[in-house]
C-alpha cells in the first residue's frame, strides 16, 4: 500500500524555471503590494500624491544639471581654499549657467556655511552655535577672486547673531582685501540685517563696496510665515535706507514670487523699496529646497514676471529690474548690466568716497 501511495503521491515534478521565478517574485512583492494598498487608502497618502502633481515644475523652470570645465575649475578652487558659495548651499538653479560664463561668476558665502537663523525658505544649515569665524577667510577670498580674473564679484553671508557685531567687521575686511588686490574690482555685498544696528550697516556700507544688497524676501503680510522671527519688513527697509543715506552706495533688494502673495502686494513692496532709495530689484520664482521647507503656493508664468519688470522700471522708477522665474539675487545677467551702469555713472561723476575720505564728495547717486 505504501508503495502504491509513494508512486501516486510522491515528490512532485519541478516547475519550469520561468514559472518558479514568477512565483518567487509574486511572493516577495506581496507584502509591498499590501503596504502600498494600505497607504493608498489613507487620506495622507492621497494628499501627498495630489501635492506632488500640483508642485511638479513647469517647463520654464527645468534646468540642466551643472557641468563643464569652468564649473569644475571654480568648484575645485573654492574647495581648495575651504570657501562656501550660496550657489551650492542654497541650491541655486542657475549655478551651471553662472559658473560656465566667459569669466565665471560665483556668489561667495563668507562667515561659514551655518546660519544662526531658520528662515522657512532657505536650505542653508542652521545652528545656535556655529563654528567660530575664520580670521584668514578675507585673504582666502581675495586670493580666489584674484586667481579667477573677474571684474565683478558678489559676497554674501549667513546670519551670525552669535558674533558681537553680526560679522560686519569681518564682512568689511573681506571687501578691503579684495580692493587691495584689485582696486577696480566691483564688489556687491548681499548682507544680513545686523539686527538693524546703524553702526554695523555704516561700517559695511563705507568699506569700499559698490553695491549694498539686502533682501526683503517677500511681501509684508507673509514676513512672519516666511522669514525667521528676528527678521521683519520694517527692519529690512531700515537697513536699505541707512546704507543709502550714510554712504550713497547703490542699493539692491529681491522678492521671491510664488509664496501666496498678490500682484498688488508685490507692487506695493516695489513702491516701498523705491521709497527708501533702492536702485536695483530682482524678482524670481520661489522653489522649495526640501519637503521640510515652505511649499510652493504657485508657479508664476514668465509673462507675469515681465509685467513686474515693466512696472518696476517704467512706473516705480528703479534703475534696473531683473525679473523672471529663474532670476536670483545675484543672477549673472543682472550683474553685467549693473557693472556697465556703475562704470558709466562713475565716468560722469568720479569715484565714490569710502571711510577715510570726505563725505559728500564723489557720490554717484
Amino acid at each position: 500500500m505504501r508503495a502504491c501511495n509513494a508512486t501516486a503521491f510522491g515528490r512532485p515534478a519541478k516547475a519550469p524555471p520561468k514559472r518558479r521565478e514568477a512565483a518567487a517574485r509574486a511572493t516577495s512583492e506581496e507584502p509591498r503590494a499590501k503596504e502600498l494598498a494600505r497607504l493608498e487608502s489613507t487620506d495622507a497618502f492621497a494628499e501627498l500624491v495630489d501635492l506632488s502633481r500640483r508642485a511638479s515644475k513647469p517647463s520654464w523652470l527645468r534646468q540642466r544639471a551643472p557641468q563643464g570645465e569652468r564649473y569644475e575649475y571654480l568648484k575645485g578652487s573654492l574647495r581648495s581654499l575651504d570657501l562656501f558659495t550660496v550657489c551650492e548651499e542654497a541650491q541655486c538653479p542657475n549655478v551651471g549657467e553662472c559658473w560656465n560664463g566667459e569669466h565665471g561668476t560665483a556668489t561667495i558665502m563668507i562667515m561659514g556655511g551655518t546660519c544662526t537663523r531658520g528662515c522657512r525658505f532657505c536650505a542653508v544649515d542652521t545652528s545656535h552655535a556655529p563654528p567660530p569665524l575664520d580670521v584668514d577667510e578675507p585673504k582666502h577670498v581675495a586670493e580666489a577672486v584674484a586667481a579667477w580674473g573677474i571684474s565683478y564679484v558678489v559676497l554674501t553671508s549667513v546670519d551670525r547673531d552669535d558674533v558681537e557685531d553680526g560679522g560686519a567687521s569681518h564682512f568689511a575686511e573681506t571687501v578691503k582685501e579684495l580692493k587691495r588686490r584689485k582696486e577696480d574690482l566691483l564688489v556687491e555685498c548681499l548682507t544680513p540685517d545686523f539686527d538693524g544696528d546703524v553702526k554695523c550697516i555704516d561700517m559695511l556700507a563705507g568699506s569700499g563696496l559698490d553695491v549694498f544688497a539686502h533682501n526683503i524676501e517677500t511681501v509684508e503680510r507673509l514676513q512672519r510665515r516666511v522669514r525667521d522671527a528676528r527678521a521683519n519688513y520694517e527692519q529690512s527697509m531700515h537697513v536699505l535706507k541707512t546704507a543709502k543715506e550714510s554712504h550713497g552706495v547703490y542699493t539692491k533688494s529681491s522678492i521671491m514670487i510664488g509664496l501666496g502673495e498678490t500682484e498688488e502686494e508685490v507692487k506695493q513692496t516695489m513702491r516701498d523699496l523705491k521709497s527708501v532709495g533702492v536702485d536695483i530689484l530682482t524678482l524670481g520664482q520661489y522653489l522649495q529646497p526640501t519637503p521640510k521647507h515652505l511649499p510652493v503656493h504657485e508657479f508664476v508664468p514668465p509673462e507675469t514676471f515681465e509685467e513686474y519688470r515693466k512696472y518696476g522700471e517704467e512706473v516705480v522708477g528703479f534703475k534696473y529690474v531683473a525679473s523672471g522665474p529663474l532670476v536670483r539675487s545675484s543672477y549673472r545677467a543682472g550683474e553685467f548690466f549693473v557693472e556697465a551702469m556703475i562704470k558709466g555713472d562713475r565716468a560722469k561723476t568720479g569715484p565714490r568716497e569710502t571711510h577715510g575720505q570726505e563725505r559728500g564728495a564723489g557720490h554717484p547717486l
